[in-house]
């Protein structure tokens, strides 16, 4: 069985400076590359949603999205800068716009943005989770940790409002041959 003590100090140790001469192997660098990658597309995602709703709740969450990928990108940008990790490229940020001025065969609905935004957030959750998990070091592991339990925690809200708007997408529920929906 797993002590959790031993396992937390053993972390703590190898933080110390055992693995600072140590290098990134490839996959960390393109675990760090691709997280960057996707938080710079979700940026003008998150961006366009702000121009196009007039939804209050909705807005919030998109501006909490918003600050909460800004604090990603400025952490992970700063990382791959000192690492020397060449950075993808990022799109220009939206211009803001009013809502009201784009047209409605342009204009995306609420339900449209907040799910699109939960497939973002998805996609990022699946890295950090991926890239947490194949980090030999520890500092790359925990900013994976930390962005991670980030996005989830996000995620939860963002959960919670579609839920309450009813814009949730649910599968269909399945029933084995034989059996009632309960």
């Amino acid at each position: 069985m797993v002590n959790i003590w031993e396992t937390i100090m053993d972390a703590m140790k190898s933080m110390t400076n055992q693995d600072k001469d140590q290098p990134l192997h490839v996959g960390e660098v393109m675990a760090c590359w691709m997280y960057l990658a996707g938080l710079e597309l979700a940026k003008v995602t998150v961006q366009a949603g702000i121009n196009t709703t007039d939804d209050d709740e909705l807005r919030s969450i998109l501006d909490e999205d918003m600050k909460l990928g800004t604090s990603q990108r400025k952490r992970l940008h700063d990382f791959m800068i000192k690492e020397g990790i060449t950075l993808p490229p990022a799109p220009a940020d939206m211009p803001i716009s009013n809502p009201n001025s784009i047209p409605l065969g342009v204009k995306l609905t609420d339900d449209v943005l907040a799910n699109e935004l939960s497939l973002k957030i998805i996609s990022l959750i699946m890295n950090a989770a991926s890239a947490t998990s194949q980090s030999i070091r520890t500092d790359v592991g925990l900013l994976f940790v930390q962005f991670l339990a980030e996005k989830l925690a996000f995620a939860t809200r963002l959960k919670h409002l579609m839920r309450k708007r009813g814009w949730i997408q649910v599968p269909p529920f399945y029933v084995p041959p034989g059996s009632q929906l309960p």
